[in-house]
């Protein structure tokens, strides 16, 4: 008997949200199966309003409100049963975030959760990882975010340490991340890894997803760490408008990507890392599998 029933991730991030629907299916003895329906991206960018001035603009909430009541069609449309929106580094420094949350609620009926680095790093360590990873390996996994990165350690195919550090694309663009930052995530990083003597970096995030793709690699193969690096020298050899004539690269991608490559190559040197593995998976792909097994709280459509 197969069951088949659709669930929604709503990821509002610093530089983009996203809603994510996915179609969960249950047959008998059989494993669950989470399969992508649909993804909606909108590259809002709050973070170039929160890191900056400490609250979202009311240009930017007016946006939110409009994406957020088209998300709201969107589920209903696909026959969405439940959901969870989950919200990160910017509405958590914004100083207006509760009062926008309140004008999405009222005009959407969606409900908002702001959730914290930990929690939020926990979430994307609840992905479908295993089907990625060897067991017998360790690995350091980085997703990139506007506001924040989240890393976490995996050893033996379990999450054994991770930690949310306030350096993101958005942040980095606008020269805010401080080298007392740098300095912390460098020595966190060295500290949790110096005991392993191999160590692979798993990316994620919506710039390390571009990369991979404009590779041409075949998923389950790494990039190199001179492959990243080689990467990184050709973005900065053009300018922001050749990045999107010539690199063929999205106006809203165009910019970030740079700082984005920068975190995971410094990632990979402070590890030791010499690959770095991208599954296409994140914040989105967590929620939807946190709500299944009922280890975050979600809404009942």
């Amino acid at each position: 008997m197969l069951k088949i029933k659709k669930f929604a991730a709503i990821d509002i991030g610093s530089n983009a949200v996203r809603l994510l629907i996915s179609n969960i299916i249950e047959q008998k003895d059989a494993p669950t199966e989470f399969r992508k329906n649909s993804l909606v991206r909108v590259p809002i960018r709050l973070g170039a309003d929160v890191f900056l001035t400490g609250e979202i603009s009311e240009h930017n909430k007016q946006r939110m409100v409009d994406t957020m009541v088209a998300f709201s069609l969107l589920m209903k449309a696909h026959g969405v049963v439940r959901y969870k929106a989950c919200a990160t580094s910017a509405m958590r420094e914004a100083c207006n975030s509760a009062e926008l949350s309140k004008k999405i609620l009222k005009s959407s009926k969606i409900n908002i959760d702001v959730i914290d680095g930990e929690e939020e790093a926990t979430i994307i360590a609840a992905t479908d990882l295993h089907r990625f990873i060897d067991v017998n390996k360790t690995y350091l996994y980085v997703d990139v975010g506007g506001g924040s990165t989240e890393f976490s350690i995996i050893r033996n195919g379990e999450k054994i340490e991770s930690k949310s550090f306030k350096i993101g694309t958005v942040r980095l663009l606008n020269d805010i991340v401080k080298s007392e930052t740098w300095q912390e995530l460098e020595n966190w990083i060295k500290d949790k890894t110096s005991d392993f003597e191999k160590i692979e970096l798993i990316g994620s995030g919506g710039n390390i997803n571009k990369i991979f793709k404009l590779s041409g690699k075949d998923l389950g193969k790494p990039l190199t760490y001179f492959y990243l690096t080689s990467y990184y020298k050709t973005l900065q050899s053009y300018s922001y408008e050749e990045r999107i004539t010539k690199l063929n690269l999205n106006q809203d991608r165009a910019d970030v990507i740079i700082p984005a490559t920068r975190i995971y190559l410094s990632a990979m040197k402070w590890s030791g890392a010499k690959d770095i593995f991208v599954p296409k998976i994140g914040l989105s792909d967590g929620i939807i599998k946190s709500m299944y097994y009922e280890t975050v709280s979600s809404v009942v459509v």
